[in-house]
């Protein structure tokens, strides 16, 4: 009888035991789980989208300081190629996606003007959309051409090809005519930025939200590149800021989507210099 009890207590122990380690388990399991979602993500593409998804993504950390938002530049084609292949959890562009590329989901994050910018020194004022066409396309090579005092060659600073800024501005002011294969290229808004501040004689584009006192930002047809003529449509230079992901969002990085195009995240993208409304 006192056996008997003894085997008795020995299997609700080893119930017990067996209880326990399973509730362990599960535990883990969740946990490892919740470690994976927030595990981190990696956000690729556009240059010109990269420094405001920086900030988005400092802004985030503050408030899942789990979590890891890992963001690159490369451009917007090579951007919504690294979502198309899973390299990138969320890419970004600076142009509309293409009609091979409409499979893919994407979220508009804000709107940015496009800035044609020359040294600050430079007597111009403005510039028509034939004009720069004229200058971009090779047609019109000193500033006198277009207006100006001087008879300088005028040096054309230009985007590389898959840029989503170079494709906006070819969209916007080009049309079917070719950019000279004479244009300066470079590789970021940065780059271009830095050489028009250092060269007179020079022309370029960006992201009207990164123009600064080192480099002078044209009107278009007498009209000033700001947020307020873009939003009341007398400035006609502006492309839209995509997140792109293959299928749709999920765990972190729809969390870090959402958190973009929140309240927080719209002031946030504003106060950098973008029009972001809901």
């Amino acid at each position: 009888m006192v056996e008997a009890v003894g085997l008795g207590i020995n299997t609700r122990k080893r119930a017990a035991i067996a209880f326990y380690i399973a509730l362990l388990s599960i535990g883990s399991l969740l946990a490892g789980c919740q470690g994976r979602e927030r595990n981190g993500i990696v956000v690729a593409g556009s240059t010109s989208v990269q420094p405001y998804a920086e900030v988005l993504a400092e802004e985030f950390a503050v408030m899942y300081p789990e979590s890891s938002i890992d963001v690159q530049g490369g451009g917007s084609s090579a951007g919504i190629t690294a979502a198309t292949s899973g390299t990138a959890d969320i890419g970004m562009s600076s142009r509309e996606l293409s009609e091979k590329e409409q499979h893919l989901w994407s979220k508009e994050i804000a709107k940015d003007g496009l800035a044609i910018i020359v040294h600050p020194d430079n007597p111009l004022r403005s510039l028509s959309l034939e004009q720069i066409s004229l200058i971009y396309s090779g047609q019109a090579t000193k500033w006198s051409d277009v207006g100006g005092s001087s008879e300088s060659k005028i040096h054309i600073v230009t985007r590389e090809e898959g840029s989503g800024t170079r494709s906006a501005f070819s969209d916007l002011v080009m049309g079917d005519v070719e950019i000279s294969p004479r244009a300066i290229v470079q590789d970021s808004n940065g780059a271009v930025k830095q050489l028009i501040s250092d060269d007179l004689n020079s022309i370029g584009f960006l992201s009207l939200g990164l123009v600064d006192d080192s480099v002078k930002a044209l009107m278009l047809n007498g009209v000033k590149a700001t947020k307020e003529n873009i939003i009341n449509g007398s400035y006609g230079l502006f492309r839209p800021f995509l997140f792109v992901v293959n299928g749709e969002p999920t765990d972190l990085a729809l969390e870090f989507i959402d958190f973009a195009v929140s309240e927080q995240g719209r002031e946030i993208l504003s106060t950098e210099g973008l029009i972001a409304e809901e």
